[in-house]
């Protein structure tokens, strides 16, 4: 899968861009809203796993703009991580609609491996 990785903690994303990396996934870091959204509008994603709590805006505006992509060309498979339980998470009831999943950090790569390897 080709995985748009969005978090502000530029050493936690690049570690996950080098462990999915090793599963043979392919992966881009980026590390505000503002950039994941400008890859995602060079570049088509299988997947995005999207930091709640970004610099700029929130992650659930990300995956709502990603949702909203023109042509389909968003990811089809959206994953919150926060360094809070799916209950505790900013974003509360309208994250829950608009992620897949949601992992919390840090992030378990058993987890995460099982969420990628899933139905496409």
């Amino acid at each position: 899968m080709n995985v748009l990785i969005v978090d502000d903690n530029e050493a936690a994303a690049d570690l996950l861009q080098e462990l999915l990396t090793l599963q043979d996934h392919t992966a881009r870091c980026t590390y505000t809203a503002q950039q994941a959204m400008d890859a995602a509008a060079e570049e088509r994603f299988d997947a995005a796993l999207i930091d709640l709590t970004l610099p700029d805006f929130p992650g659930t505006e990300v995956a709502r703009r990603l949702r909203s992509a023109a042509a389909g060309r968003g990811p089809r498979l959206l994953v919150a991580i926060s360094g809070f339980s799916e209950e505790e998470a900013a974003g509360g009831a309208a994250a829950q609609n608009l992620f897949d999943h949601h992992l919390q950090k840090p992030i378990d790569m058993g987890e995460l491996t099982a969420i990628l390897s899933g139905p496409r």
